[in-house]
């Protein structure tokens, strides 16, 4: 290769850089504070050699003001996966959230590493879990294969902005969005609805036994109530999460098939 080709052909690296770097940022396992930026970077260039060489020296990109745009494009689209790998995440996290609010663990949250923000106790360990089972189930390749597939789905040449225009794309995020939520509650349901139970219980021995002060006797019941049912559904974690994460990879290739087109 000559040097007026690399000096050609630089812009598209540029491009696919942009994508595979942005989509780095966003999606879980590598978006986290612990990995060191310097191997996203290496990473992020890694991949993008072999993007670029499997079928980027063919490509001619206009080198005037319109490059921006395209810089623009393929930053948002790699967000735009990200944030759908990572929406499905968040879910874990907000179940844990509404089973704190039950149990009385709110008040006391702790540090998230991954986003360095608080996050509530069995959120944070239901999401250390996921997160722990979805590298076992190599997840992490299934999100570079997802990244480097990509370009099959949505080249450097999509209409993104055309999407956004007519509003598919926003009524798609508005819609794993409220999916997301709804995961969210059905994944809590079962220890949320144990805990409504044990304070309506609760209700009924203080209209009773007006003597036993149930502030006192609710707190520890509801701790071990909750602790119970969480070591009972402990086995089946690995098939619920094994389900979130089919639905993430499939929100992505549905994304993918709403910006561009199925290869």
């Amino acid at each position: 290769m000559t040097i007026e080709n690399m000096l050609q052909s630089f812009p598209v690296f540029l491009l696919i850089f942009c994508r595979i770097t942005s989509f780095f940022v966003v999606i879980p396992v590598f978006s986290s504070r612990t990995v060191p930026v310097q191997f996203k970077i290496g990473l992020s260039l890694f991949v993008a050699l072999i993007v670029f060489s499997s079928g980027g020296t063919e490509i001619a990109v206009p080198q005037d003001f319109t490059y921006i745009l395209l810089i623009l494009r393929e930053v948002l689209i790699g967000l735009l996966l990200g944030f759908v790998g990572f929406l499905m995440f968040i879910t874990i996290q907000t179940a844990g959230s509404l089973i704190d609010i039950q149990i009385g663990f709110a008040i006391a949250n702790v540090i998230d590493p991954v986003t360095g923000s608080s996050a509530p106790i069995f959120g944070n360990f239901k999401y250390m879990i996921a997160l722990t089972m979805f590298i076992i189930m190599n997840g992490h390749h299934y999100l570079l294969n997802a990244i480097v597939n990509s370009y099959e789905w949505v080249p450097l040449n999509n209409n993104l902005f055309i999407k956004m225009i007519d509003g598919s794309l926003s009524e798609f995020l508005v819609h794993s969005f409220a999916q997301s939520f709804m995961l969210a509650l059905q994944m809590s349901a079962p220890l949320v609805t144990a805990l409504f139970l044990t304070d309506v219980g609760l209700a009924f021995l203080a209209r009773t036994a007006p003597q036993y002060n149930v502030f006192v006797i609710g707190i520890p019941l509801k701790i071990i109530v909750g602790l119970s049912l969480f070591l009972l559904l402990m086995p089946s974690m690995a098939l619920l999460f094994q389900n979130l994460f089919d639905i993430m990879f499939e929100s992505m290739q549905n994304l993918l098939g709403l910006v561009g087109k199925s290869p």
